[in-house]
């Protein structure tokens, strides 16, 4: 474990002060490469404008059409929380616009699989419908897509997937219309939006098409989407068309759920999320489940999406259906709304158990790779036939985080006559890209993957059980050809030390309502201290006692039982927690150098 200590520059810091940032603030700002108080603006009139999203004017178009002409609108989901919150916007929004009939059909992971398949095309078909949507998925669902159109239905993908490569080169499905950041062509900056803030932007382009068509008596036909009052619910206007604002919780939550790059605009999306629920502006549902993860909503932050609401939603894709986490989405009565939050919170209890039986199982299969005074391998994988593959992807997270190492995990599918397929998941490190990593291993052993696809950071594949060893041997050298020793040893950058004079409730509760994640890290400070007493707790957690620049300090590593030296470097969050009605800060330990 190596901590290393971001650069501030400066001047940046001090600019961001003369504005009237907190210092603090503008010291991790700063680290973070925001030098002026305007890119700390999360106004929604600076927003990325739809009209650079390529293909969202003609989606528009067909969307609006179809609204005109009554058609049957049917919304393919994903089982993820992404898909789950685009599917509800998608189907609110929509609603909001006028469409009549909007249903929707969300795959079930073990019997249908990835994406849109021929056979979820003919369910679509056989439910009446005349247009068939997709969110979070169908960009590299080529049979599905043309299945749908011979069966003469209309295909719009919405999607944020990287497209498919095919003898080296991109390929795309052949629908009507196809709105992604990633495909060809595309100069929508925000090439990190999740699926949900696809979704967003294509309602966001048929209001403005309906406005044009005259369905609201519009009159400010360039205003794309005006500056909502803050924490109003959504309204209808004869001028501008429903207002869609009261979507932004749900976009919120699927994009930190998603864990995809927080870069400006997808920032933006998120605090304005955040902005509505902490003033009440929320669906029955997540108000239901923020009460079922003992969070609350008036002081709702980025992490409650990351680690209380979204595992909760991704649980039920995980080990039951997702039709549970889109209904409780997508409900307005609080009663119904209580009652499903409480079975997902059920259900995210069964796989945490599920998930630490395969964790300890995956360690020791992993472990056994290597000698314990080698090295782990450059890539990990692992499979057990008792693996459920609806865990595979979590468990594979774990692994990368103890080893530093990209991980698959593996499992038998569990669909009708493929017994002989495995299905893995995949994380990775900075510095691997697991997709293109899939692409050239698939170039080197033909055959070897069935199906693949994913991003950089997460990946998924198929392959048959009798190819494992020739997939793990393929994927480690590659990882030996990428990954150098710096690549491989597990590095956190952290915002160096923390004044004393900053160790104040009210200060950690002013980061908490910033929104931090994936590619703007949440504030870690690193810095040594001196260890005064240790105690395992839990079984499996570490209780310090420390000192802190002169001063005592409590601290807790989760996770981890290491006893530490007297004098340790420690990489830490700041953490105001309650106890006996009294709020106490502690260290929140993320690693030790050294260990």
């Amino acid at each position: 474990m190596k901590i290393t200590v971001r650069d501030v520059p400066p001047r940046a810091a001090w600019a961001l002060e003369q504005t009237g940032v907190h210092p603090l603030l503008a010291r991790l700002y700063a680290a973070r490469g925001v030098s002026t108080k305007e890119q700390l603006d999360d106004g929604l009139a600076l927003l990325l404008p739809p009209s650079s999203l390529k293909g969202v004017a003609d989606a528009a178009v067909l969307l609006a059409d179809a609204i005109a002409q009554n058609k049957r609108l049917c919304i393919v989901a994903d089982y993820d929380c992404d898909g789950a919150t685009a599917c509800a916007v998608g189907i609110r929004g929509l609603r909001l616009l006028g469409a009549k009939h909007v249903s929707y059909i969300v795959p079930d992971r073990v019997v249908d699989g990835y994406g849109l398949t021929a056979p979820i095309s003919q369910r679509v078909k056989d439910s009446g419908a005349d247009v068939l949507i997709t969110v979070d998925n169908g960009i590299a669902s080529f049979e599905g897509v043309a299945t749908a159109k011979a069966l003469g239905l209309q295909v719009l993908v919405t999607d944020h997937h990287l497209p498919a490569l095919v003898d080296g080169a991109i390929k795309l499905p052949d629908a009507d219309v196809i709105v992604n950041p990633n495909q060809p062509g595309c100069e929508f900056e925000s090439k990190s939006i999740a699926g949900v803030g696809v979704m967003f932007y294509v309602l966001l382009a048929l209001r403005a098409e309906l406005r044009t068509r005259g369905a609201f008596d519009a009159t400010t036909a360039n205003s794309v989407h005006p500056e909502p009052v803050e924490g109003q619910a959504s309204t209808s206007s004869a001028r501008t068309g429903p207002r869609l604002d009261a979507l932004l919780p749900l976009v919120a939550l699927g994009t930190v759920a998603d864990v995809v790059k927080l870069d400006a605009n997808n920032r933006r999306l998120v605090a304005q999320g955040l902005k509505r629920i902490r003033v009440g502006v929320l669906y029955a549902g997540i108000a239901s489940l923020f009460i079922a993860a003992g969070r609350k909503a008036p002081v709702a932050t980025s992490f409650d999406f990351g680690f209380a609401i979204g595992p909760r939603i991704n649980a039920a894709g995980r080990l039951s259906d997702m039709t549970l986490g889109i209904e409780c989405l997508l409900t307005d009565d609080p009663s119904r709304a209580d009652e499903l939050a409480r079975t997902l919170d059920g259900i995210n209890r069964q796989r945490r158990e599920l998930e630490g039986g395969m964790r300890e199982q995956a360690f020791v299969m992993a472990e056994s790779l290597f000698q314990e005074d080698e090295d782990p391998p450059p890539a990990i994988c692992v499979f057990d036939p008792e693996f459920h593959e609806g865990v595979v992807g979590i468990v594979a997270s774990r692994l990368k985080d103890k080893l530093h190492r990209p991980s698959f995990v593996f499992a038998a599918s569990g669909a009708a006559g493929k017994s002989h397929e495995l299905k893995g998941s995949g994380r990775s490190i900075p510095g691997f890209h697991l997709r293109d990593a899939l692409d050239l291993v698939a170039k080197r052993h033909p055959g070897v993957l069935l199906r693949f696809g994913g991003h950089a950071m997460a990946a998924g594949c198929t392959i048959l059980e009798e190819r494992f060893d020739e997939f793990e041997a393929a994927l480690s050298q590659v990882a030996a050809e990428w990954l150098d020793d710096e690549s491989l040893t597990r590095t956190i950058a952290t915002d160096g030390p923390v004044d004393p004079n900053y160790l104040r409730v009210d200060l950690i509760d002013m980061l908490d309502r910033e929104v931090w994640g994936q590619g703007f890290a949440a504030p870690t400070f690193s810095e040594e201290v001196e260890v005064l007493s240790q105690r395992i707790v839990g079984q499996n957690h570490l209780s310090l006692k420390l000192k802190h620049q002169g001063q005592p300090m409590d601290g807790m590593w989760f996770g981890h039982t290491e006893q530490l030296p007297p004098r340790v470097k420690l990489a830490f969050r700041l953490d105001a927690a309650e106890w006996n009605g009294r709020r106490t800060i502690k260290f929140l330990i993320e690693g030790v150098e050294g260990v």
